[in-house]
């Protein structure tokens, strides 16, 4: 069984950052394109940062400048710097990414979603 397990969520006032991070756990053979997602309640869930595979971050264009994700696939970990936070990023994060897992010789690559971390932002 694998899992990503969130971290560094909380509440900072705008203009202040915060830093939020990923992990996988479990059986994990392999860990790629990870990705970043927030959801505000009635909402849709949106794209914030991803690192596709083999290719450049990409970022929503409400966040870019601002924001900075990073990713050690070798540790299978995945980062998102949030600066010059805006009450509008207040919202629960997500992460998401490719997690190889072995299983019986086998190597099985599952979609996982992290447990979400909430992010409040102050005005």
């Amino acid at each position: 069984q694998v899992q990503l397990v969130e971290s560094g969520g909380g509440l900072v006032q705008a203009g202040e950052s915060l830093t939020l991070s990923c992990v996988a756990s479990g059986n994990v053979f392999s860990f790629n394109a990870p990705a970043w997602y927030r959801q505000v309640p009635g909402k849709q869930r949106e794209l914030v940062a991803s690192v596709p595979s083999g290719g450049k971050p990409n970022y929503a264009d409400s966040v870019k400048g601002r924001f900075t994700i990073s990713s050690d696939n070798a540790r299978y970990t995945v980062h998102l710097q949030m600066n010059s936070l805006r009450p509008e990023d207040t919202a629960v994060y997500y992460c998401n990414a490719d997690v190889g897992t072995r299983q019986m010789d086998q190597i099985h690559v599952l979609n996982i979603w992290g447990q979400g971390t909430q992010v409040t932002v102050s005005s």
